[in-house]
């Protein structure tokens, strides 16, 4: 198998569960993609980070640097790992994702994506923006500096109704 071929069940291409979110950081400001162009896409309209969906064979390090080099032409020099988000919901199937911050980049960042509009963003206007409320959370424990987490995240429709950090119920 080569780097470009989809998961496969039964002989027919679906999306891995497994994916990826990087925040590029840069002078006090997250590269976000707002999601606008992408055909039936769950983000349309909302406000996001680079990633997206593990292909056949790929660590999650690998994913992280594919996608941010296919979104943004740019090259990550340095990169953190900072949790493991899950993803329940009624309407999808259940989805991990490997949560990352990015300092380190080289590279002229590309006009044009085919998935949103990249933009620069203070930090402190992220949550102003229109975001899933679960991305709140994890953006919050970001600004925290807060150590490695795993965070459950449960959505009915576009609704959060759980969010479990480190095995415990927090408030969202």
């Amino acid at each position: 198998m080569n780097g470009k071929q989809s998961l496969k069940k039964g002989g027919i291409s679906e999306k891995s569960v497994l994916t990826t979110l990087c925040y590029m950081e840069q002078e006090g400001k997250y590269l976000m993609m707002h999601r606008m162009k992408k055909a039936n896409d769950i983000n349309e309209g909302k406000w996001i980070g680079v990633g997206g969906h593990f292909e056949a064979g790929e660590s999650p390090e690998e994913c992280l640097l594919r996608e941010v080099k296919e979104e943004t032409g740019l090259t990550l020099t340095s990169w953190r790992f900072r949790g493991i988000i899950t993803f329940t919901s009624n309407d999808h199937p259940t989805e991990y994702m490997c949560l990352y911050t990015a300092d380190g980049f080289e590279g002229t960042l590309q006009e044009d994506c085919r998935e949103g509009e990249l933009c620069w963003v203070p930090k402190e206007e992220a949550l102003t923006l229109n975001l899933w409320e679960g991305d709140k959370v994890f953006l919050k424990l970001l600004a925290e500096e807060a150590p490695f987490f795993s965070l459950k995240l449960s959505y009915q429709r576009d609704r959060l109704t759980e969010c479990v950090l480190n095995g415990r119920p927090v408030e969202a």
